[in-house]
């Protein structure tokens, strides 16, 4: 499956036995699966079957689902709520009779009020009804997924033009720290010559707190974690599916690794600024893929 964006929108028109119903689903970004109907009365019998077509076809997302509908003129006036069309025009004479206002009362207001038309509160559900709507539903959300899709092979470009340029950074950093080495090892020098200072230390101790500062003083390993993250990231792009989820804890890591070297940078002269200028870029395209990220479902 390939990669879908959050955002989209499709909207579909299609003749009933009956009636026109028109079916619109608008969706964006949320962490999980967030559905919210506007149905007409109606449809309220079929809304559980509507959300389970829905949760087979998408898992996350904020989604408004709209429905609306007209019924033939055949139909019409069985579905009319008289005794609500008779308070209505007794309200409007009452009125008109108060204010001393000559005036018919507009049947065509009447009709559209919510409620008036296509009450099916007395009517059993319809099977054939819920068939028709859950199908409907599988092909808008088929039109959104399209929107989609589309909306994520964008995102994707620009995604994977972000994860080569982290890469690119990545392989510049080794390259800086290999003719940085010199400085890291005096800096190692500098520290353990601070540690002694004419102190007698254990052999045993003495090793251990070389590792230490060894460890705090080389960006060896946050090189190699971070190229075999930005590795993962561009193949789990390219897998497609869903990945937002995968996305934002794989990026933690990564920028976590970003911050740990640049705070290993500082006292290596040149290199250490050049090394501190390309982290800071790394981690400006990290937080780019994860703004993008955000809306991958």
């Amino acid at each position: 499956m390939p990669i879908r964006s959050m955002t989209g929108y499709a909207r579909i028109r299609r003749s009933a036995p009956d009636a026109e119903v028109v079916l619109s689903i608008k969706s964006v970004n949320h962490r999980g699966l967030d559905l919210h109907f506007h149905l007409p009365p109606d449809f309220d019998p079929y809304e559980h079957a509507i959300r389970n077509v829905i949760r087979k076809l998408i898992s996350r997302g904020h989604l408004e689902i709209r429905a609306s509908i007209k019924r033939n003129a055949a139909d019409a006036d069985a579905s009319v709520n008289h005794a609500m069309l008779d308070s209505f025009i007794a309200a409007w004479r009452a009125a008109s009779e108060r204010h001393g206002i000559t005036a018919e009362p507009d049947l065509g207001a009447a009709l559209r009020l919510p409620g008036m038309l296509g009450s099916n509160g007395d009517r059993d559900p319809d099977a054939n009804l819920e068939q028709f709507l859950c199908k409907l539903t599988e092909d808008t959300v088929a039109e959104l997924n399209q929107f989609r899709e589309r909306e994520g092979v964008d995102t994707l470009a620009v995604l994977l033009d972000r994860g080569k340029s982290i890469r690119d950074a990545v392989v510049k950093v080794r390259d800086i720290r290999s003719r940085a080495l010199p400085a890291f090892q005096a800096r190692l020098q500098q520290r353990l010559s601070e540690l002694l200072n004419g102190a007698t230390i254990e052999p045993q101790r003495m090793v251990q707190e070389a590792a230490i500062i060894a460890d705090r003083s080389d960006i060896g390993e946050e090189i190699a974690r971070l190229d075999i993250h930005a590795e993962h990231l561009e193949k789990l792009l390219l897998a497609g599916g869903e990945v937002g989820k995968k996305l934002d804890f794989l990026l933690q890591e990564m920028n976590r690794e970003t911050n740990t070297m640049l705070s290993k940078t500082n006292g290596v002269g040149e290199q250490g600024l050049s090394l501190t200028e390309t982290a800071l870029g790394i981690k400006a395209d990290i937080e780019k893929i994860r703004e993008q990220s955000l809306n991958l479902e």
